[in-house]
């Protein structure tokens, strides 16, 4: 076997920087949960003592935390005076918890597949899948969180306005079912943001719609809003004005079942908005850091989810085709990508 000696050395690289990111997906965890990346982003420069003293934490491990943050760019070193402190943009991506580029969150996923692995592998086995409500509480807190980031930068700003006519119905007063909530980060900031629509949230996972309760009490939107535990096939009610799935109609395990109940609650004139992960039709579009990133969590999350409701498995990388076909299946006639950002692509489609 003949070896290309600078390109096994391109290929080591690349494994030491992916088992750096692994081994700190952990202490990235530690960092939010102890606020250590909010304490030094408020008072830094800060030594590793001063950031202890301030969090109510042990310097010594502090000082190995600081380090191996600072070797992988996530925080910034002086050594000129031997502290630590953010720059704006690691402020942005670490310390701003409710921002538009919020990143603590994905690390909880990866703490949750973690655990995951060992169901996971033996599901290689079997070819069975894992239920969404069989994970450890980290995925769908880190879920939350991580796209949350998304719906702020976004969900307002670009991806409503991108729907035919959605936003003036939404100021005037509209019903719209929000499926697949979680814990209700898209809801409520859509609650928000048109206090004179109703927003209701479906979703299986109980614990899950209990937490959406308990975030639209918190931000004061408890009268426009409901939240009720559903499967997507059979949420009530009748004439949406605007139907919503986030990221998660490729997880399920009756994808055309559920764009046929849709077809049938929204009323004529509605939208349903289907946010996917960015995809393209064929694999080679998707061998890039982004679709590495997807195909890890559709292995470990998606597909398995759909799996365990003996569903077709779309998988996060569906791409624009097979969701097209879905709905056109369905019954709607009309399918555009309304908008998309580097993460997502944004459907519109109308009956």
């Amino acid at each position: 076997m003949n070896v290309n000696q600078a390109a096994l050395e391109d290929l080591l690289h690349r494994v030491v920087g992916d088992l750096g990111g692994a081994m700190s997906a952990a202490l990235v965890v530690i960092g939010d949960r102890l606020g250590l990346y909010r304490t030094l982003a408020a008072n830094g420069p800060l030594s590793a003592r001063d950031l202890a003293r301030q969090t109510g934490t042990a310097e010594r491990y502090l000082r190995e935390w600081l380090s191996n943050q600072a070797a992988g760019g996530y925080v910034s070193y002086d050594p000129e005076t031997e502290r630590f402190f953010m720059t704006p943009e690691q402020a942005a991506a670490f310390a701003d918890d409710g921002g538009p580029a919020f990143l603590p969150g994905g690390f909880q996923l990866v703490t949750a597949v973690f655990k995951a692995r060992p169901r996971i592998e033996e599901a290689f086995r079997t070819g069975e899948g894992l239920d969404w409500c069989d994970h450890d509480q980290a995925l769908y807190d880190g879920t939350e969180r991580f796209f949350r980031s998304s719906y702020v930068g976004h969900l307002v700003k670009d991806w409503l306005p991108a729907l035919d006519g959605t936003v003036a119905r939404l100021e005037r007063g509209a019903t719209v079912a929000d499926v697949g909530c979680g814990h209700g980060a898209s809801t409520v900031l859509m609650a928000k943001t048109f206090p004179r629509s109703h927003f209701a949230g479906f979703d299986y996972h109980h614990p899950s719609v209990e937490a959406a309760k308990k975030r639209a009490a918190a931000a004061g939107v408890a009268d426009n809003t409901s939240f009720h535990v559903a499967e997507s096939t059979e949420f009530p009610g009748r004439g949406y004005d605007l139907v919503c799935h986030f990221d998660c109609l490729h997880d399920m395990g009756d994808p055309l079942a559920a764009a046929r109940h849709v077809r049938e609650v929204i009323a004529p004139e509605g939208s349903w908005m289907i946010v996917e992960p960015r995809a393209g039709d064929r694999l080679e579009e998707n061998l890039n850091p982004v679709g590495r990133v997807f195909y890890a969590a559709s292995t470990m999350v998606c597909v398995p989810a759909s799996l365990a409701h003996e569903g077709p498995a779309l998988g996060a990388q569906a791409g624009e085709k097979r969701i097209r076909e879905l709905t056109a299946e369905a019954g709607f006639t009309r399918f555009r990508r309304a908008t998309e950002t580097p993460f997502n692509a944004i459907f519109e489609v109308r009956p």
